[in-house]
C-alpha cells in the first residue's frame, strides 16, 4: 500500500485567532489551543488510530507546531525539520490580510507572495521536499506544521500550482489525509475539526 501523509496544523495562536501572518515569529498556543492539541492527540491514540504505531513523525521546529506535537502525544517520536516551517512572511510578517492591502490593494499570498520574504517558487520546492519524502518511505508519514504550508502540501501532493492553495483553507489543529485513489495522488480527508465538536 502505498505511503500517506497525515497533515496536523498546529493549535491556535494569539495571531491565528487575529488573522495576523505568522510566519518565522515564535508565537506559543493559547490554552484554546493546547486543548485543542490535546483533543487531537485522543483522537490519534484511540480507536483505528490507535497511537499510529508505524508512522514517521516530523515537525516544525516553531513552538507553536513542536507544542501541538508533543501536547498530541508525538513529541517523543517527532524529529523537527526546518522544511515544514511556516512561509517566511518578509514585510508581511504579523500584518493582516486588511493591513496588507492597505499596502498593496488586490494581494494574494498565492499569486503574489511577500516582499522581502520567501518566494512562491522557493515555499513550493519546500513542499515539493516533503511530498518526495512522504512518498519515499514504507510506511505511513504524520507532519505537525502551519496553515500555509500545509495548504502548499496539499496542493503539491495532488500535482496542481501553488496557486491551488488558496482554494483549501485549513483551520488551527485540523487533521487532513493525502493519500491515494486509482493510483493517482488524492485527498481522503481534509480540514477536519471533528475532534474539536
Amino acid at each position: 500500500m502505498a505511503p500517506r501523509i497525515l497533515l496536523a496544523r498546529h493549535g491556535q495562536t494569539e495571531w491565528s485567532l487575529s488573522g495576523r501572518h505568522t510566519g518565522r515569529t515564535d508565537i506559543p498556543l493559547l490554552e484554546e489551543g493546547r486543548r485543542g492539541a490535546k483533543l487531537l492527540g485522543e483522537r490519534l491514540h484511540r480507536g483505528l488510530w490507535n497511537g499510529l504505531p508505524n508512522v514517521v513523525v516530523r515537525t516544525s521546529p516553531l513552538v507553536r507546531a513542536r507544542e501541538t506535537c508533543d501536547l498530541a502525544g508525538f513529541g517523543e517520536r517527532a524529529q523537527d525539520w526546518d522544511a515544514l516551517m511556516e512561509w517566511d512572511y518578509g514585510a508581511y510578517e504579523g500584518l493582516t490580510p486588511a493591513q496588507i492591502h492597505e499596502r498593496q490593494p488586490g494581494w494574494l499570498l498565492w499569486r503574489d507572495a511577500v516582499p522581502d520574504g520567501e518566494s512562491l517558487a522557493q515555499v513550493s520546492a519546500r513542499a515539493d521536499e516533503v511530498v518526495e519524502w512522504a512518498r519515499s518511505e514504507d510506511r505511513d508519514v504524520l507532519v505537525f506544521a502551519h496553515g500555509h504550508i500545509l495548504r502548499t502540501l496539499g496542493a503539491r501532493w495532488l500535482g496542481q500550482d501553488i496557486s491551488f492553495g488558496a482554494k483549501i483553507r485549513l483551520d488551527p489543529t485540523s487533521l487532513s489525509i493525502l493519500g491515494w485513489a486509482y493510483g493517482e495522488p488524492a485527498v481522503e480527508r481534509w480540514n477536519d475539526t471533528g475532534h474539536m465538536e
